[in-house]
């Protein structure tokens, strides 16, 4: 499987919209977990994963705009290292399979994301990938990214199957 955009519907009136995020009837999927994170512009977050117990994910942008990058580490898929790319604004959602590394830049002056996750989070198991990773070649449209200082540090894609692999 493959990520994709699930659509929602709004219903807008004179007060405002009430909007859907989540109806089971489209897509399977067992929410135990959600969060929500708040960036500036220019803000980057990722590519996360983790390596057991892994998170698919549903992902709702609820103010702002943001570059989503979804990056497939399934050694076993046809589409290992396949990048797939969003652009996510309010109204969309975008469901991400467990088998991805996952990545978001921030684009709008405030930005606010809710995540519902499929598991739990477990801090010993989380791993990620260099954003900047030149095998990758991701344009995050950011040309002054702000970074975690763990997300500073993530191996390269090609070093850390590589390494995996020996």
């Amino acid at each position: 499987m493959k990520p994709f955009i699930i659509k929602t519907t709004i219903y807008p009136d004179n007060r405002g919209f009430f909007k859907e995020l989540f109806l089971k009837k489209k897509i399977k999927f067992n929410c135990k977990f959600t969060a929500m994170s708040c960036s500036k512009k220019n803000v980057i977050r990722g590519l996360h994963y983790q390596d057991k117990k892994k998170q698919s994910k549903i992902l709702s942008v609820l103010k702002g705009r943001a570059i989503d990058i979804c990056v497939n580490i399934d050694k076993k898929s046809k589409n290992f290292g396949k990048i797939y790319k969003f652009d996510l604004k309010p109204g969309l959602l975008l469901y991400v399979p467990n088998n991805y590394a996952h990545g978001i830049g921030f684009l709008g002056k405030e930005n606010i994301l809710l995540y519902h996750l499929s598991e739990y989070r477990y801090p010993e198991h989380e791993r990620g990938l260099a954003y900047n990773d030149k095998y990758l070649k991701i344009n995050w449209k950011i040309k002054k990214p702000i970074l975690s200082i763990r997300d500073k540090k993530h191996p390269s894609f090609k070093d850390l199957f590589k390494r995996n692999n020996s």
